[in-house]
């Protein structure tokens, strides 16, 4: 049977069949709500250990291949909606953002419908030469984290309504996130929240009242259609049952309807044409959204739409009467517009229709009661930022196309697009004619660099500055210690999670430990002080190798800065190198210092650079600091700064510079100040923190009598000595082995934040280290800890003990503990009975 008969037969037989009714029947999933809902969603599985579902658009045009006229008539009359809703006054000042990579061209069609409102999508893929203006996570998703990349920043900072669009709106957590970053940083009184369909539950549908309510903004909410899921018992477990027995039964045919295990089958060999096509895309108007499209932008596409349908209807082959343009990922928009553009061209004669390639796995099954009845898999061909990885197009294969006009940016031609199993070979294997249109993807100039004062301060020493020696570290900071700073636990978490205040905008009242708390220190040093040894040199040794022959240490402040001097004295020990080390400031959400990147590029090579912290959790810090240099590149032009940070231990996968993955008691977690040179953490406020200073922090002089960071170093390095042959030996067998980052970490918080709901990555703090810090400075929940951890979780329960919060053991965590901050935060909260317990 040829692909056009076998999509014919496809047509006859699930003419009036709903593309839902296989996953209903076998799972007992439904849809309730408005008539047109069965019309816009059907049903899929996913292979998603937090989602068994997958609701599928039918006029978003990703995963189902539509006219492109339904798909952008439906962003444009949600668009005329909104600006109906705003009136004509408010709709002049809007802004509209959409989400990536799913609703970035509905986004768009939405603002198209609005008609004057400048338009931004947020992105997974960081530009070098822009500067971050945001982010944000969608805790749901398979790839949580957004970026916002402004060309110019103030599109972000006016105060006119933000209208924010999404394909469905299904908890509310993605929106919440969001306007909670933005509202920080841009506050506005006034949001609109747009999406094909409502489908919250009942539980869900206050939660955007109640929020608008506590940020004192209105929020509107603007949809297609409304209902619900209905989901029964069990469903996550009987739908991931049901993908594993259909892939693992799967002998993939020709038209891939199933795949096997791995999601990649044998590949049917190219027999179609293949061929580029000339845009002559418009110079200087952006590809899409990432950076902002303006209504000026807009008018140039719109009068060079026509010319360059005409181009791609004269390189159709003769005779073709079923065409599909095909977009990629996030490169949605242009697409959608060419084949609507060519829907117009060829008029009737041609069925034209529009999807796009996605990250998203799904399961496929060729049944006409079934969302995604045929799956392409290809390798990722724009070298993206979090690593290989495998992509998919849906409904592509045995749907009778005899044309695919493949639509990709200029950063995503490259040379695994154009591979034996890359998606353009992938798409000839199952379609006469391919045609591969390129646009060229639109990269802000850099902006020049802001003047500067011409001296930035030398770095802060102790004893002035810290309880360390002049020669161990070197602080590019300033001195705040007059200021005070300080703020009960309880008003910090409250205004934290309010979005009132940032966490590095105030300092946690500084612990002190109790006898008895000291005592667990000093026994947790004196157990693991040889297995801190042996990481420390091997980590040393990996960088020596791997790095520079002399390496600038520069740790992240605080908790960097012991594990980097004492990567300092090793090298000393054991090389006689005595090397430079400085601490510097980087914030979750912020960035690193600008200012101190700038002083150390000015006295050193970048590349010789190494960033130094103690441990890894999920990686958050890890990603700030890469997607932080990218930025500073781009504002100062200044390259060689090297992303990955050197480790003690690395329990969550992040990175490939560590001592040990293991996740252990690392002693300088156990306290704060007292054991990091009584320093406070750094603090970064606008009204201390100038825009030519570096960020701030306090020395704590007055706690001189509990000090004890210099008896943590010595007692570490006092065994240098005894550790010098099992140290070879690790960095040997870790220098030969398979370091590449996992992200195993990633994944279970991502995993531990739906299971206990919570519904956002950063309230959730793994391993050892990062719950500690959770008892110390914010207000914890719970602790999750591994079943049968040993000591190395002795000062966590008798933390646990004094504040009042439940340890719950559970068995197959990839941590020996997690720790959960409270979700719901209200002043007092802490413990299990909801008290903030003195401590």
């Amino acid at each position: 049977m040829t692909e056009r008969a076998h999509a014919e037969g496809h047509a006859e037989e699930g003419a009036g069949a709903w593309s839902g009714s296989w996953v209903a029947e076998r799972l007992g999933v439904g849809l309730t709500g408005d008539e047109a809902l069965t019309g816009l969603l059907g049903l899929a599985l996913r292979r998603n250990p937090k989602r068994a579902h997958l609701l599928v658009s039918n006029v978003l045009g990703k995963h189902v291949p539509q006219s492109p006229s339904v798909v952008h008539g439906h962003g444009v009359a949600l668009g005329r909606r909104v600006r109906d809703l705003l009136g004509a006054e408010a709709a002049e000042r809007a802004v509209v953002l959409g989400y990536a990579e799913t609703a970035t061209g509905l986004g768009h069609s939405v603002a198209d419908g609005l008609g004057c409102a400048p338009y931004l999508h947020s992105t997974r893929r960081p530009v070098a030469t822009v500067a971050r203006a945001g982010g944000f996570e969608e805790s749901h998703s398979h790839a949580t984290s957004h970026l916002l990349l402004p060309e110019d920043p103030a599109l972000l900072a006016g105060d006119g309504p933000l209208v924010l669009v999404d394909d469905e709106f299904s908890t509310g957590n993605t929106v919440l996130n969001t306007v909670r970053a933005l509202h920080e940083r841009y506050p506005r009184k006034r949001y609109v929240v747009v999406a094909l369909v409502d489908m919250r539950s009942p539980a869900d549908a206050g939660r955007l009242d109640d929020f608008a309510r506590e940020i004192g903004a209105r929020v509107d909410l603007v949809t297609t259609a409304s209902g619900t899921v209905q989901l029964p018992p069990g469903v996550l477990e009987k739908g991931q049952e049901l993908v594993a027995r259909h892939e693992t039964a799967a002998t993939e045919p020709a038209t891939e309807p199933t795949t096997g295990p791995t999601g990649r089958g044998p590949a049917a060999a190219p027999s179609g044409t293949v061929r580029r096509v000339e845009l002559h895309w418009p110079r200087d108007v952006p590809d899409g959204g990432r950076h902002g499209f303006t209504p000026a932008h807009r008018a140039r596409l719109e009068a060079a739409l026509p010319a360059m349908a005409a181009r791609i209807a004269e390189a159709l082959p003769a005779g073709a009467r079923r065409v599909l343009v095909l977009g990629f990922e996030e490169l949605m928009y242009a697409p959608l517009r060419l084949a609507h553009a060519l829907e117009q061209t060829v008029g009737g004669d041609v069925a034209v229709r529009y999807s796009t390639t996605t990250r998203s796995p799904v399961l496929a099954v060729d049944d006409p009661g079934y969302a995604i009845r045929t799956r392409l898999v290809f390798p990722a061909h724009d070298d993206p930022a979090d690593g290989p990885g495998e992509r998919y197009a849906y409904n592509v294969a045995g749907a009778g196309f005899d044309a695919v006009v493949a639509v990709v940016d200029s950063v995503a031609d490259t040379p695994a697009l154009h591979a034996p199993d890359g998606l353009k070979d992938r798409l000839a294997a199952h379609v006469p004619h391919v045609l591969l249109a390129v646009v060229p993807s639109y990269v802000p100039r850099s902006p020049h660099a802001p003047e500067r004062p011409s001296m930035l301060p030398e770095p802060l020493r102790g004893p002035d500055f810290s309880s360390y020696a002049p020669d161990e570290v070197g602080w590019l900071l300033q001195d705040l210690s007059d200021v005070t700073l300080e703020a009960p636990t309880e008003e910090r978490e409250e205004a934290i999670q309010s979005g009132g205040a940032h966490y590095a905008e105030s300092l946690p009242v500084e612990y002190q430990p109790s006898e008895q708390y000291q005592q667990l220190f000093h026994a947790a040093l004196e157990t693991s002080a040889a297995r801190l040894a042996r990481a420390v040199g091997a980590v040393t040794e990996i960088v020596l190798a791997e790095r520079s022959p002399r390496p600038v240490l520069v740790s992240l402040a605080r908790a960097g800065t012991p594990v980097g001097v004492l990567m300092r004295r090793w090298a000393q020990f054991r090389h006689g190198l005595d090397l430079p080390h400085y601490a510097v400031s980087i914030v979750r959400g912020r960035g690193i210092d600008a200012n101190a990147l700038r002083w150390l590029a000015d006295r050193h090579d970048p590349a010789d650079v190494v960033f130094v912290d103690g441990w890894t959790g999920k990686g958050a810090i890890t990603r700030e600091l890469a997607a932080a240099l990218r930025a500073f590149e781009g504002s100062d032009g200044i390259a060689g700064f090297d992303p990955e940070i050197a480790v003690l231990a690395d329990p969550g996968s992040c990175v490939r510079t560590y001592g040990t993955r293991d996740d252990f008691l690392i002693p300088s977690a156990c306290l704060n100040s007292t054991v990091s040179g009584l320093i406070s953490r750094t603090v970064l406020r606008a009204d201390l923190v100038g825009p030519h200073d570096f960020h701030g922090a306090k020395f704590y002089r007055e706690l001189a009598g509990a000090d004890l960071s210099p008896a943590f170093l010595d007692a570490v390095s006092a065994r240098f000595p005894e550790v010098t042959d099992a140290v070879d030996a690790q960095a040997k067998d870790l220098l030969s082995a398979d370091r590449a980052p996992t992200w195993e970490g990633w994944a279970a918080v991502e995993r531990i934040s739906e299971e206990y709901g919570i519904h956002d990555v950063n309230l959730v703090k793994p391993g050892v280290g990062e719950t500690t810090r959770v008892m110390l400075r914010r207000v914890p929940w719970k602790v999750l800890a591994r079943a049968g951890a040993g000591a190395d979780l002795d000062h966590v329960r008798l933390l646990a003990e004094q504040r009042g919060v439940p340890v719950e053991e559970v068995a197959d965590l990839p941590y020996t503990c997690v720790g959960l901050i409270h979700p719901q935060y209200t002043r007092g909260a802490t413990g299990a009975d909801g008290k903030a317990v003195t401590l």
